[in-house]
């Protein structure tokens, strides 16, 4: 079988008919894989340590990608050393289903989870983690905050002892996070959405990500004694409600320089099905007195700015907690041989679309930042002592410099787990089989440092090694109650899905089909099409203008392509 075979057995079978159905009905060439043979061979061994930091809910609002409001300087210091990818997709934008896609390497068809509510192991397959991986080839493996979903889809210990080396470091203050900590103008207490707080009057003088980053530090002093390699996995909460954060960073962003969404109106041509109405939000208690009517009625101006003034002053706050762990690393001596991932589980809408949260398959809620950063490789290797990384005061200046490499190719977070391995000179695990329920170890995704462009001498170049022909793409899927929105649109149980929309994003467009699904047997009915959806990208970027024309993605012409195409 060759590898474009190969590829096409990997793709769950929706995934593959979707391909079909757009790709080639849309003339885009998509050929997709990225991850041959050659490619796979091709292990750098660079980097031996690994720091993996993950972000909640951060879309990509940072000076590395070009946004000029948000203050990230110690983020964009780490993008000036990485390679930056401009185009990553998460596979489904809701924290539990995403990570642990990408912390397994498979799609959520295949973990079968598409709420909170279960635990792949058991309910999907015993498949080993990314994390699981490292420490089984001798890495001591560490979690620090919130990198599973905390809960059933981990089995409530954040899949230790199989994942980890010790059990997983829960911050103590995280069990205040929806409490009622915030100051109203009425002098109590509440649980609000905005909620910019004194953080010494705070339940125990702290707050969770500040908590994250002292335990992730001690650890990094830890380990640079010990004689192991490691893996150490850092979750933030922020920039994920409720924007609990230091009043102080308000300051950052004065209210009168924060603008609406560029498109804060309900797309004329969106089907009602692709829509989420914000319930999480809307049971805050800022929003409750709103009254805004369910479910399309719009947030006030004032309070749109506001959200997004609160949205940003925590990815500020965000900044300013990187890179002190960031400046830990350079203290420990640990910047030249330790490899660093940033990157967050998926997007946020801020009213685009007239949408809030995450919640659906448009590019605010799927695109996600990612950078590696990795001595010798994206960088020249550093001699001793050098500081790479000083710790930027977000208040006091900004970083501009651009980093040495921003692939524009479409890449998925699934693909995590072959481009780690293969960084670390770590076998690279092999293609997933068509059903792959009973492997424990394969990925659905790709390596990507065929993308990577390679420093030699200080100067930088593309590597052509391993590159495929065709056009990379992402798939992304969220699931439905039904085709209008509901109480339960945004985060349906399982037991209630009754709808599935499949998208793929390529270069050219992004094409969304909403199926019938069967949570009994997780089955889609492919003839059972609710909705679709296509943009693009070139001259709608926002996703504004549904282009989807029924006529043509329903005629005869779909089989007889799938049938040449061995769909």
């Amino acid at each position: 079988m060759g590898p474009e075979r190969r590829r096409r057995a990997a793709l769950a079978p929706q995934f593959r008919r979707l391909l079909c159905v757009a790709g080639v009905l849309l003339g885009s060439g998509v050929a997709g894989a990225v991850g041959t043979e050659r490619s796979r061979r091709r292990s750098p061994a660079v980097g031996t340590n690994v720091l993996f930091i993950i972000v909640d809910d951060l879309r990509p609002a940072l000076g590395s990608y070009g946004d000029t409001l948000v203050k990230s300087p110690n983020i964009d210091q780490l993008a000036s050393r990485s390679v930056v990818f401009q185009n990553a997709f998460a596979q489904q934008a809701v924290c539990a289903p995403s990570r642990v896609s990408f912390l397994t390497g498979r799609r959520p068809d295949t973990t079968r989870l598409y709420d909170f509510d279960s635990y792949w192991r058991v309910h999907a397959g015993n498949y080993t983690t990314l994390p699981q991986y490292f420490k089984e080839h001798g890495y001591i493996t560490m979690s620090v905050g919130k990198v599973f979903h905390p809960g059933i889809s981990s089995n409530y210990k954040d899949d230790y002892p199989y994942s980890w080396s010790f059990p997983a470091f829960h911050p103590s203050s995280e069990k205040y996070e929806n409490a009622q900590v915030c100051k109203g103008k009425d002098g109590k207490l509440h649980a609000n959405l905005i909620c910019p707080v004194d953080v010494s009057e705070m339940p125990e003088g702290t707050l969770p990500d500040i908590q994250s980053t002292e335990e992730a530090i001690r650890l990094l002093k830890v380990m640079k004694e010990s004689k192991n390699n490691f893996f150490l996995a850092v979750g933030y909460h922020k920039p994920h409600i409720p924007f609990r954060y230091p009043q102080g960073f308000l300051k950052l962003y004065p209210l009168k320089n924060i603008t609406l969404a560029p498109d804060p109106s309900i797309p004329k041509g969106l089907p009602s099905v692709a829509y989420n109405p914000w319930t999480d939000i809307r049971r805050r208690d800022d929003v409750k007195a709103l009254n805004i009517s369910f479910p399309y009625g719009p947030v006030p101006e004032h309070f749109q700015r506001k959200i997004r003034q609160s949205y940003f002053a925590s990815i500020s706050y965000l900044d300013m907690l990187v890179g002190k762990l960031l400046s830990s690393l350079d203290d420990a001596g640990l910047s030249h041989n330790t490899m660093v991932v940033f990157t967050s589980d998926h997007g946020w809408s801020l009213g685009e679309h007239g949408e809030w949260a995450k919640y659906s398959n448009f590019d605010i809620a799927t695109r996600v930042p990612l950078m590696f950063y990795v001595p010798g490789m994206t960088t020249p290797r550093p001699h001793a002592g050098q500081k790479l990384f000083p710790f930027i005061d977000p208040f006091t200046r900004i970083f501009s410099r651009l980093p040495p490499g921003k692939p524009k190719q479409i890449v998925e977070l699934v693909s995590l787990f072959p481009t780690l391995a293969q960084l670390a000179g770590l076998e690279v695990p092999p293609l997933c089989p068509q059903t792959s329920f009973r492997v424990p170890l394969c990925t659905e995704g790709h390596s990507m440092v065929q993308y990577f462009p390679f420093v030699d001498g200080g100067q930088e170049k593309d590597s052509d090694e391993g590159k495929e022909s065709g056009t990379p793409v992402a798939f992304s899927q969220y699931p439905r109650p039904g085709d209008v929105p509901e109480l339960n649109s945004d985060l349906p149980a399982l037991k209630d899905i009754r709808v599935m929309g499949y998208s793929i994003r390529t270069a050219v467009y992004r094409c969304t089909l909403w199926l019938g699904f069967n949570p009994n047997n997780f089955k889609v009915n492919l003839t059972d099409v609710h909705a679709g959806e296509l943009y693009f990208v070139d001259m709608d970027p926002n996703q504004d203008h549904n282009m989807y024309n029924k006529s043509i993605l329903h005629g005869d012409l779909i089989p007889k392509l799938c049938d040449i195409l061995e769909c």
